[in-house]
């Protein structure tokens, strides 16, 4: 039951949690009894009576949030958003002004489908002003959709997408990882600064009138014995492979031509590693996210498995492997570095 003062612009409502206040500017319109505590409702918003509104949340002015809309703590709406049936929010979401939320892919006008769409923005993620969001999408957990952009497929969580369709650029929170550029030195590794179980590799490389030629050893050089290899290539420049981690296996990646960029994320840190030369190989431990992305037309990318296939070894989505992380903490073995070479005498 909510009663309104007028003259304080406050709302009083009792639910199951108890009374709670929170702030309705005089010309909103307001039908739901389902606000949190704390949220902020501007000047001539309109929120239908099944809606449901967290805590802390801030709906700025012309915003309209139809019945079924789950919205959650601390998101911010700006000026200009509608919210349809089926649209889910979040905590901590972040939606720019007129931003266009779409829930049917077919419309005709008085022919409603049986079901609406459901369109997801995971926790933390952003959607710039005026981008679109097409019926069905899932907007991962602090994915970043840059402004004008149309999202017409799920974007991965941490991705920064923009253009029309939307394609990956970045990654938010991510680092440029280090890499070894001393050409004569031997098989040292070195660790990215941030990334737990991720290490990059430089292959010995021999050059002569002939060409030249990378050289691994399997057996003092490489970080385990490989049971698979495959390559990738033909990829279309705005599609992304990976996507997954993996429970046990071990991978050693080496782009062998052209380029593409390759994010790792542990859950805590997330860097990108560019790969454009066959001099750089990249060892990924177990539950390390890992996408790549940005191919060149002419990529080819080799990678190297410690299993044959298993599809049960795969984590497919990243708020699984979160919670694995979680639940089931784990020490990620390194991998062992190349004995130094003894140095020759001096005569």
């Amino acid at each position: 039951m909510a009663r309104y003062d007028k003259g304080r612009s406050r709302v009083r409502q009792s639910g199951a949690r108890g009374e709670a206040e929170y702030f309705r500017h005089p010309q909103a319109l307001v039908e739901s009894s389902r606000i949190g505590p704390r949220t902020r409702i501007w000047a001539f918003a309109h929120i239908l009576p099944e809606a449901v509104i967290g805590a802390d949340c801030n709906i700025c002015d012309h915003v309209f949030v139809e019945n079924d809309v789950r919205i959650g703590d601390r998101v911010t709406i700006k000026c200009g958003v509608q919210l349809w049936d089926g649209a889910v929010l979040e905590d901590d979401v972040f939606v720019g002004p007129n931003a266009t939320f779409s829930n049917d892919r077919f419309p005709r006008s008085r022919q409603r489908p049986a079901r609406f769409a459901r369109t997801v923005v995971r926790a933390g993620a952003s959607v710039g002003a005026n981008a679109t969001i097409l019926p069905g999408c899932t907007i991962g957990r602090n994915a970043l959709v840059g402004a004008g952009t149309v999202v017409t497929q799920d974007v991965p969580a941490n991705a920064i997408v923009v253009g029309n369709p939307a394609r990956i650029s970045g990654y938010a929170g991510s680092r440029q990882a280090r890499r070894p550029i001393s050409q004569g030195s031997t098989t040292a590794p070195t660790w990215p600064e941030h990334v737990r179980g991720v290490k990059l590799y430089e292959v010995r490389v021999v050059t002569d009138l002939r060409g030249t030629v990378a050289v691994t050893e399997m057996g003092e050089d490489f970080p385990f014995q490989p049971k698979r290899f495959f390559t990738i290539f033909d990829v279309p420049t705005r599609e992304t492979r990976g996507e997954h981690a993996h429970k046990t296996l071990e991978q050693y990646l080496v782009c062998i031509h052209g380029e593409c960029s390759l994010m790792v994320d542990d859950g805590r840190h997330r860097e990108e590693i560019q790969l454009n030369t066959p001099r750089i190989g990249v060892y990924l431990a177990p539950m390390v996210w890992a996408v790549q992305y940005n191919f060149s037309r002419d990529a080819v990318l080799l990678v190297l498995a410690s299993a044959p296939y298993d599809p049960d070894d795969y984590i497919r989505d990243y708020e699984r492997f979160l919670l694995g992380l979680t639940a089931q903490p784990r020490a990620v073995r390194a991998p062992q570095a190349a004995p130094p070479r003894r140095p020759r005498r001096r005569s």
